[in-house]
């Protein structure tokens, strides 16, 4: 068995893959479109971002509308990337648990995910 995809739901796939092609430069799957758009990822992996009607953010670290799942980068340093992904759009919740060690941020979208070294 071997992971072939990962997919977040979301109002926007396609500004959400968006955020993460520029987060990440990884190239954007032939066949998105306004309900499914994707990343090609290492090893044939794909990130997926799937249309939600009615989409609720995670609402990290209140679990009232738990995370389920995030993704984590690892970054040469953090306070660069965190300052080039909140130019991105991503955005950064006060609770910061091991700031020193890793970052929790936002997507567009509210789904977390975190920045470690």
């Amino acid at each position: 068995m071997r992971l072939s995809a990962i997919t977040l739901d979301c109002p926007d796939p396609l500004a959400l893959a968006a955020f993460y092609e520029r987060a990440t430069g990884l190239a954007p799957h032939p066949r998105s479109n306004a309900d499914f758009a994707g990343l090609e990822g290492e090893g044939g992996l794909l990130i997926g971002f799937q249309r939600v009607e009615g989409h609720r953010a995670p609402s990290w670290p209140d679990p009232a509308v738990p995370q389920q799942l995030h993704l984590c980068f690892e970054v040469g340093d953090l306070d660069e990337a965190e300052a080039s992904l909140l130019a991105l759009g991503a955005g950064r919740p006060a609770h910061q648990p091991h700031a020193e060690k890793w970052r929790v941020l936002t997507d567009p979208a509210g789904h977390p995910f975190c920045i470690t070294l």
